[in-house]
């Protein structure tokens, strides 16, 4: 999947990638999500987030870190909630519809960690045929206790991030 969206000057847009994962996220979980975040932005790409703390908001310091963007979609109406190291945050007003948003937003998904929410924006990303990765994160099994595709497990950061691009590259 390619963008072919372009700048007026002619020059390819970055590619949007969402970093996922539970707010209550534990420090090991947002310092995998801060590394992802580090070499998505080192590739030129923007880290898409959900704008609150945990996983997101340390995805956002990590691409910060390198010098990248990062935009938080936000479940509520003030933009003042949003987690600090934010490069842009929107102020959506739609709750937890707002994974909707930032999935359709995204040309690829990594999933670090678990929660409910993490797991809504796994399964729409697969639904709209959107690569997605996971580290540590959900597998969903079927009834007879067999791994439905969609997530694509990586091992670390490095792995994950490698993953999408080389999806996104196909």
């Amino acid at each position: 999947m390619t963008n072919s969206i372009r700048h007026p000057a002619g020059t390819p847009r970055a590619h949007h990638v969402a970093v996922v994962g539970p707010r209550n996220a534990d420090e090991q979980t947002c310092e995998l999500a801060a590394e992802i975040g580090r070499l998505i932005a080192g590739r030129g790409a923007v880290v898409v987030c959900g704008g609150l703390g945990g996983v997101m908001d340390a995805a956002a310091r990590g691409a910060g870190e390198s010098g990248g963007t990062s935009v938080g979609l936000l479940p509520g109406r003030e933009r003042g909630a949003a987690g600090p190291h934010l490069t842009i945050a929107i102020a959506t007003g739609l709750g937890e519809m707002r994974n909707g948003l930032l999935v359709a937003d995204s040309d690829a998904v990594i999933a670090v960690g678990c929660s409910w929410g993490t797991l809504s924006e796994i399964a729409l990303a697969a639904r709209r045929g959107i690569p997605v990765v996971s580290l540590g994160g959900w597998s969903v099994l079927d009834a007879a206790g067999v791994a439905v595709p969609g997530p694509v497990p990586a091992g670390s950061p490095a792995q994950a991030v490698e993953l999408v691009f080389a999806a996104l590259a196909s």
